[in-house]
């Protein structure tokens, strides 16, 4: 037995289904999540949905750019590769309040020439270049004193360090508004 719910997706729904819950990202789209009756959830097709930069939603560059690397398996990484799109957080070693805390500074994926990914669905590559974004705008200020090039870091899925990165440019985090517009 199939049952499908018609949902308008936005940022950050949650759809919950029985006792499955998914949380995920399509932008301006109406679209049909399917359960079957063992609970598992068949999601539509996310390949050749265009990413929509940042940059274009924010009205703003990028904060900084690192260099990144996805743990494998055996490092105690993830079971696949993410594609553009993908929201973890981001962890650095600092002196000061909030040592143990991890950050809304996402990244958006770039191919080996340093343009931005367009296609979301599609794995990025093991390792590359990603901009990242802070995206409380109060929190900039915080991370404007520590966030240097060199700085060691990591993407995160809740305490598990799933990717190393080092900060290889500043961007606009010394520019870019630390109140939010909205």
């Amino acid at each position: 037995m199939e049952t499908s719910t018609m949902v308008y997706i936005a940022i950050g729904l949650v759809v919950i289904i029985g006792s499955r819950c998914c949380f995920f990202y399509l932008k301006d789209k109406r679209s049909t999540v399917a359960a079957s009756a063992s609970g598992d959830l068949q999601l539509p097709d996310q390949t050749n949905i265009i990413h929509n930069g940042y940059h274009v939603r924010l009205g703003h560059p990028a904060d900084f750019r690192v260099a990144y690397r996805f743990y494998d398996q055996k490092e105690g990484g993830r079971k696949s590769i993410p594609g553009q799109g993908y929201r973890s957080d981001f962890w650095y070693e600092f002196e000061g309040p909030y040592v143990t805390s991890i950050f809304m500074i996402w990244p958006e994926f770039e191919d080996p020439n340093g343009e931005l990914i367009a296609e979301t669905g599609v794995p990025v590559e093991s390792s590359g270049t990603a901009r990242m974004w802070v995206l409380i705008p109060e929190r900039r200020e915080f991370h404007r004193e520590r966030i240097h090039v060199g700085l060691k870091a990591y993407f995160m899925e809740g305490s598990r360090k799933v990717a190393e990165c080092t900060v290889i440019e500043i961007l606009g985090l010394h520019s870019n508004p630390t109140v939010s517009s909205i």
